[in-house]
Protein backbone atom coordinates (compact mmCIF):
# COMPACT_ATOMS: atom_id res chain seq x y z
CA UNK A 1 0.00 0.00 0.00
CA UNK A 2 2.83 2.13 0.70
CA UNK A 3 4.57 1.82 -2.21
CA UNK A 4 1.54 2.06 -4.39
CA UNK A 5 1.15 5.42 -2.53
CA UNK A 6 4.88 6.26 -3.27
CA UNK A 7 4.50 5.30 -7.05
CA UNK A 8 1.18 7.09 -7.48
CA UNK A 9 3.34 10.64 -6.16
CA UNK A 10 5.85 10.25 -8.46
CA UNK A 11 3.69 10.06 -11.11
CA UNK A 12 1.65 13.25 -9.90
CA UNK A 13 4.89 15.05 -9.68
CA UNK A 14 6.07 13.80 -13.21
CA UNK A 15 2.85 14.79 -15.01
CA UNK A 16 2.29 17.69 -12.67
CA UNK A 17 5.96 19.10 -13.30
CA UNK A 18 5.19 18.45 -17.33
CA UNK A 19 2.20 20.39 -16.65
CA UNK A 20 3.94 23.62 -15.03
CA UNK A 21 6.87 23.52 -17.35
CA UNK A 22 4.92 23.52 -20.69
CA UNK A 23 2.47 25.80 -19.75
CA UNK A 24 5.06 28.45 -18.55
CA UNK A 25 7.14 28.18 -21.35
CA UNK A 26 4.11 28.70 -23.76
CA UNK A 27 3.49 31.53 -21.58
CA UNK A 28 7.48 32.85 -21.55
CA UNK A 29 7.27 32.26 -25.49
CA UNK A 30 3.56 33.99 -26.12
CA UNK A 31 5.16 36.72 -24.02
CA UNK A 32 8.74 36.93 -26.25
CA UNK A 33 6.58 36.72 -29.63
CA UNK A 34 4.29 39.73 -28.09
CA UNK A 35 7.45 41.66 -27.51
CA UNK A 36 9.35 41.05 -30.71
CA UNK A 37 6.22 42.75 -33.01
CA UNK A 38 7.06 46.00 -31.04
CA UNK A 39 8.57 48.64 -32.86
CA UNK A 40 12.14 49.04 -32.11
CA UNK A 41 12.05 45.49 -30.53
CA UNK A 42 16.30 44.36 -29.96
CA UNK A 43 15.76 41.06 -31.21
CA UNK A 44 19.21 39.70 -29.73
CA UNK A 45 18.61 41.09 -26.17
CA UNK A 46 15.25 39.41 -26.24
CA UNK A 47 16.29 36.27 -27.39
CA UNK A 48 19.03 36.25 -24.89
CA UNK A 49 16.02 37.76 -21.68
CA UNK A 50 14.13 34.77 -23.11
CA UNK A 51 17.07 31.83 -22.42
CA UNK A 52 16.98 33.61 -18.79
CA UNK A 53 12.81 33.44 -18.55
CA UNK A 54 13.07 29.74 -19.51
CA UNK A 55 16.02 28.46 -16.99
CA UNK A 56 14.00 30.55 -14.45
CA UNK A 57 11.29 28.15 -15.11
CA UNK A 58 13.46 24.93 -14.75
CA UNK A 59 14.73 26.88 -11.48
CA UNK A 60 11.62 26.80 -10.07
CA UNK A 61 10.32 23.79 -10.81
CA UNK A 62 13.71 21.81 -9.64
CA UNK A 63 12.88 23.85 -6.46
CA UNK A 64 9.79 22.45 -5.49
CA UNK A 65 11.22 19.47 -5.89
CA UNK A 66 14.32 20.07 -3.39
CA UNK A 67 16.88 19.63 -6.63
CA UNK A 68 19.53 21.13 -6.05
CA UNK A 69 20.35 21.48 -9.47
CA UNK A 70 17.94 24.27 -9.05
CA UNK A 71 21.06 26.68 -8.32
CA UNK A 72 22.89 25.94 -11.23
CA UNK A 73 19.68 27.21 -13.28
CA UNK A 74 18.91 30.02 -10.77
CA UNK A 75 22.94 31.34 -11.69
CA UNK A 76 21.70 31.31 -15.25
CA UNK A 77 18.55 33.07 -14.89
CA UNK A 78 19.93 35.50 -12.34
CA UNK A 79 23.04 36.09 -14.56
CA UNK A 80 21.15 36.92 -17.47
CA UNK A 81 18.48 39.01 -15.07
CA UNK A 82 21.50 41.13 -14.19
CA UNK A 83 23.26 41.85 -17.72
CA UNK A 84 19.24 42.66 -19.09
CA UNK A 85 18.74 45.12 -16.52
CA UNK A 86 21.89 46.68 -16.78
CA UNK A 87 21.74 46.98 -20.27
CA UNK A 88 17.98 49.02 -20.20
CA UNK A 89 19.76 51.33 -17.20
CA UNK A 90 22.21 52.42 -20.02
CA UNK A 91 20.38 52.63 -23.04
CA UNK A 92 19.41 56.42 -24.58
CA UNK A 93 15.86 56.44 -23.73
CA UNK A 94 15.54 52.81 -21.58
CA UNK A 95 13.61 51.87 -18.25
CA UNK A 96 17.15 52.94 -15.35
CA UNK A 97 16.33 50.00 -13.06
CA UNK A 98 19.49 50.12 -11.19
CA UNK A 99 17.83 48.67 -7.84
CA UNK A 100 16.82 45.78 -10.16
CA UNK A 101 20.25 45.79 -11.52
CA UNK A 102 22.14 45.63 -7.83
CA UNK A 103 19.32 43.02 -5.97
CA UNK A 104 19.87 40.43 -8.73
CA UNK A 105 23.75 41.36 -9.42
CA UNK A 106 24.89 41.20 -5.49
CA UNK A 107 21.98 40.12 -3.93
CA UNK A 108 20.20 37.09 -5.62
CA UNK A 109 23.98 36.07 -7.77
CA UNK A 110 25.71 34.68 -4.29
CA UNK A 111 22.53 33.58 -2.77
CA UNK A 112 22.75 30.78 -5.23
CA UNK A 113 26.28 29.82 -4.67
CA UNK A 114 24.93 30.38 -0.20
CA UNK A 115 22.33 27.85 -1.37
CA UNK A 116 24.19 25.33 -3.39
CA UNK A 117 26.79 24.91 0.14
CA UNK A 118 23.63 24.71 2.56
CA UNK A 119 22.16 22.08 0.40
CA UNK A 120 24.81 20.22 0.46
CA UNK A 121 25.51 20.23 3.82
CA UNK A 122 22.07 19.18 3.83
CA UNK A 123 22.71 16.05 1.83
CA UNK A 124 21.78 16.79 -1.63
CA UNK A 125 23.07 16.35 -4.92
CA UNK A 126 22.00 15.41 -8.39
CA UNK A 127 20.03 12.63 -6.99
CA UNK A 128 19.06 12.79 -3.09
CA UNK A 129 16.53 15.44 -2.01
CA UNK A 130 17.97 18.26 0.13
CA UNK A 131 16.42 17.36 3.87
CA UNK A 132 14.33 20.39 4.14
CA UNK A 133 13.73 21.62 7.81
CA UNK A 134 11.55 23.94 9.54
CA UNK A 135 11.33 27.07 11.75
CA UNK A 136 11.23 27.50 15.20
CA UNK A 137 8.70 29.21 17.03
CA UNK A 138 11.41 31.87 17.88
CA UNK A 139 13.02 31.99 14.45
CA UNK A 140 9.61 32.05 12.75
CA UNK A 141 8.73 35.10 15.07
CA UNK A 142 11.86 37.02 14.67
CA UNK A 143 11.73 36.23 10.66
CA UNK A 144 7.59 38.10 11.04
CA UNK A 145 9.60 41.17 12.86
CA UNK A 146 12.14 41.10 9.99
CA UNK A 147 9.64 41.23 7.24
CA UNK A 148 7.63 44.10 9.03
CA UNK A 149 10.34 45.95 9.80
CA UNK A 150 11.82 45.48 6.43
CA UNK A 151 8.69 46.36 4.67
CA UNK A 152 8.59 49.47 6.47
CA UNK A 153 12.31 50.63 5.60
CA UNK A 154 12.00 49.76 2.32
CA UNK A 155 8.23 51.81 1.87
CA UNK A 156 10.16 54.90 3.73
CA UNK A 157 13.21 54.35 1.45
CA UNK A 158 10.99 54.43 -1.75
CA UNK A 159 8.82 57.28 -0.91
CA UNK A 160 12.23 59.04 0.04
CA UNK A 161 13.71 58.47 -3.51
CA UNK A 162 10.46 59.13 -5.05
CA UNK A 163 10.21 62.54 -3.22
CA UNK A 164 6.67 61.52 -1.87
CA UNK A 165 7.68 61.18 1.85
CA UNK A 166 5.74 63.73 2.93
CA UNK A 167 2.75 63.64 0.29
CA UNK A 168 0.41 60.93 2.89
CA UNK A 169 0.12 57.03 2.33
CA UNK A 170 0.81 55.60 -1.13
CA UNK A 171 -0.54 52.00 -1.42
CA UNK A 172 1.24 50.91 -4.64
CA UNK A 173 4.59 52.16 -2.49
CA UNK A 174 3.76 49.66 0.04
CA UNK A 175 2.84 46.95 -2.76
CA UNK A 176 6.21 47.44 -4.37
CA UNK A 177 7.81 47.24 -0.84
CA UNK A 178 5.84 43.90 0.51
CA UNK A 179 7.16 42.16 -2.73
CA UNK A 180 10.50 43.47 -2.97
CA UNK A 181 10.81 42.36 0.93
CA UNK A 182 9.40 39.12 0.28
CA UNK A 183 11.46 38.17 -2.47
CA UNK A 184 14.68 38.90 -0.62
CA UNK A 185 12.91 36.92 3.00
CA UNK A 186 12.18 33.95 0.50
CA UNK A 187 15.17 33.60 -1.55
CA UNK A 188 16.91 33.53 2.31
CA UNK A 189 15.12 30.91 3.12
CA UNK A 190 14.88 29.10 0.49
CA UNK A 191 19.02 28.66 0.04
CA UNK A 192 18.86 27.81 3.79
CA UNK A 193 16.55 24.67 3.22
CA UNK A 194 13.63 25.81 5.17
CA UNK A 195 10.27 24.54 4.30
CA UNK A 196 8.33 28.25 5.18
CA UNK A 197 10.42 30.32 1.78
CA UNK A 198 6.82 28.65 -0.07
CA UNK A 199 4.55 30.53 2.18
CA UNK A 200 6.62 33.51 0.97
CA UNK A 201 6.26 32.24 -2.54
CA UNK A 202 2.69 32.16 -2.66
CA UNK A 203 2.16 35.72 -1.51
CA UNK A 204 4.30 36.55 -3.70
CA UNK A 205 2.53 34.93 -6.37
CA UNK A 206 -0.98 36.13 -5.65
CA UNK A 207 0.55 39.35 -5.06
CA UNK A 208 1.56 39.49 -8.92
CA UNK A 209 -1.62 37.74 -9.66
CA UNK A 210 -3.55 40.53 -8.63
CA UNK A 211 -0.83 42.97 -9.97
CA UNK A 212 -0.80 41.86 -13.73
CA UNK A 213 -4.81 41.49 -13.63
CA UNK A 214 -5.23 45.15 -12.64
CA UNK A 215 -3.20 46.17 -15.29
CA UNK A 216 -4.86 43.90 -17.88
CA UNK A 217 -8.20 45.40 -16.72
CA UNK A 218 -6.89 48.98 -16.96
CA UNK A 219 -4.92 48.08 -20.17
CA UNK A 220 -6.47 48.98 -23.54
CA UNK A 221 -4.50 46.64 -24.91
CA UNK A 222 -4.24 44.13 -22.59
CA UNK A 223 -3.02 40.95 -24.32
CA UNK A 224 0.67 41.30 -22.84
CA UNK A 225 -0.97 41.45 -19.29
CA UNK A 226 -2.89 38.74 -19.89
CA UNK A 227 0.06 36.83 -20.51
CA UNK A 228 1.29 37.54 -17.65
CA UNK A 229 -1.36 36.59 -15.30
CA UNK A 230 -1.20 33.58 -17.02
CA UNK A 231 2.38 32.93 -16.04
CA UNK A 232 2.50 33.84 -12.53
CA UNK A 233 -0.78 31.63 -12.08
CA UNK A 234 1.59 28.87 -13.35
CA UNK A 235 3.75 29.76 -10.86
CA UNK A 236 1.56 29.93 -8.09
CA UNK A 237 0.37 26.03 -8.66
CA UNK A 238 4.03 25.09 -8.67
CA UNK A 239 4.66 26.96 -5.37
CA UNK A 240 1.46 25.81 -4.01
CA UNK A 241 3.09 22.30 -5.18
CA UNK A 242 6.28 23.29 -3.59
CA UNK A 243 4.69 23.31 -0.15
CA UNK A 244 3.11 20.30 -0.25
CA UNK A 245 6.52 18.11 -1.15
CA UNK A 246 8.80 20.45 1.44
CA UNK A 247 6.24 19.64 3.94
CA UNK A 248 6.70 15.85 3.39
CA UNK A 249 10.48 16.95 3.00
CA UNK A 250 10.59 18.74 6.33
CA UNK A 251 8.91 16.05 8.09
CA UNK A 252 11.50 13.49 7.15
CA UNK A 253 14.09 16.29 8.26
CA UNK A 254 12.96 16.80 11.01
CA UNK A 255 12.34 13.03 12.09
CA UNK A 256 16.50 12.47 11.13
CA UNK A 257 17.37 15.18 13.13
CA UNK A 258 15.62 14.11 16.12
CA UNK A 259 17.19 10.22 15.65
CA UNK A 260 20.48 11.84 15.05
CA UNK A 261 20.17 13.72 18.22
CA UNK A 262 19.36 10.45 20.21
CA UNK A 263 22.34 8.49 18.54
CA UNK A 264 24.28 10.71 19.70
Amino acid sequence: MRNMMKINEKKFNLWFNAFILIGMLVAVAVTNVYKLQQPGARQFMLIFASVGALAGVVNTVLSANGNILTFLFGVIDVTIASVVAFDSSIQPGGDPVWGNFALHAFYFLPMQFVGWWQWRKRGADSKAKVRARRLTRGSAALTVGVFLAGTAVAYYVLCWFGSDISDGFHAIILFDALVFVLNVLGQILMSLAYMEQWYVWILVNVFSVFLWSGKAMASADSSYTVVMVIKYSFYLLNSINGLRIWWKLSQKGHRESDLEEKVS
